[in-house]
């Protein structure tokens, strides 16, 4: 295993259990302790995990880019019921943007079965998921490559969005915050992300529970600005109210309420 993969592994690893041990990691991986102890420092460097005694923990910050393969490893079971509540309001013939987020992989998983969709993605993922999909119209956004995050973002890719019109947007974002509204890491995404929203009759946000009161680096929107949240559970009765009061349904899994 090479290094990157190994460090990407263990970045894995943080991402679901929120802590690692350096012992266990050299048994898992079956490299020396030191080794285990350079990677985790490159992680701490790079932002993407804080080094303790003996092995480190999950970075908490909202601000930083989590590759994607580690993204779609993380709060799979709470994207999964979010994906299904989305998938519930996409319909045969619907023309659809969805945007480069692990949820919405999860989404196109649950649509596969709907005809004649039209799609717009700037997910690299997702166009190859749909690779062999005939009955489909799929749209790549073109744009520039974003490392890591096998998405295509940028100027060429927000002014082809511009250019259209469809049923229903899904867009999910790092943070979501009563003062600051939806939030995001990067001006990239934010850009992009509010260019699917303004070609969009319908506006769904997708965010999942630990998200909630939380705000990154840059602003996509107000919370009135979209139509639908759709979260893994019910965020509260402060959010409730608050939803309620900007016109903004609010969607979650009715088995997941506390």
């Amino acid at each position: 295993m090479l290094a990157i993969e190994r460090r990407n592994a263990i970045l894995a690893k943080l991402s679901i259990e929120g802590k690692v041990v350096v012992s266990d990691l050299s048994r898992e991986f079956e490299v020396t302790e030191e080794t285990i102890r350079r990677d985790l420092e490159k992680l701490d460097q790079d932002g993407l995990a804080k080094k303790t005694y003996g092995g480190a923990v999950k970075n908490e910050n909202f601000n930083i880019d989590i590759p994607f393969h580690v993204r779609q490893q993380a709060n799979v079971e709470q994207k999964q019921y979010i994906a299904s509540i989305i998938a519930d309001m996409i319909h045969d013939g619907d023309y659809i943007m969805l945007d480069s987020s692990t949820t919405a992989l999860f989404v196109i998983k649950n649509i596969l079965n709907r005809q004649k969709i039209t799609l717009i993605t700037n997910s690299i993922k997702i166009l190859i998921e749909l690779c062999n999909k005939p009955d489909w119209k799929i749209i790549s956004t073109g744009g520039t490559l974003k490392e890591g995050g096998l998405s295509l973002v940028g100027y060429q890719a927000e002014k082809m969005v511009s250019g259209y019109h469809v049923d229903l947007a899904v867009c999910s974002c790092k943070g979501l915050d009563s003062n600051m509204g939806v939030t995001d890491s990067n001006e990239q995404d934010s850009e992009i992300k509010k260019a699917f929203f303004a070609s969009a009759k319908k506006k769904v946000l997708a965010v999942d529970s630990t998200k909630f009161d939380k705000a990154s680096f840059v602003k996509v929107c107000n919370i009135d600005d979209v139509d639908v949240i759709v979260t893994d559970k019910n965020p509260g009765d402060i959010w409730t109210d608050m939803a309620s009061k900007a016109g903004v349904e609010l969607k979650f899994s009715a088995d997941k309420e506390n």
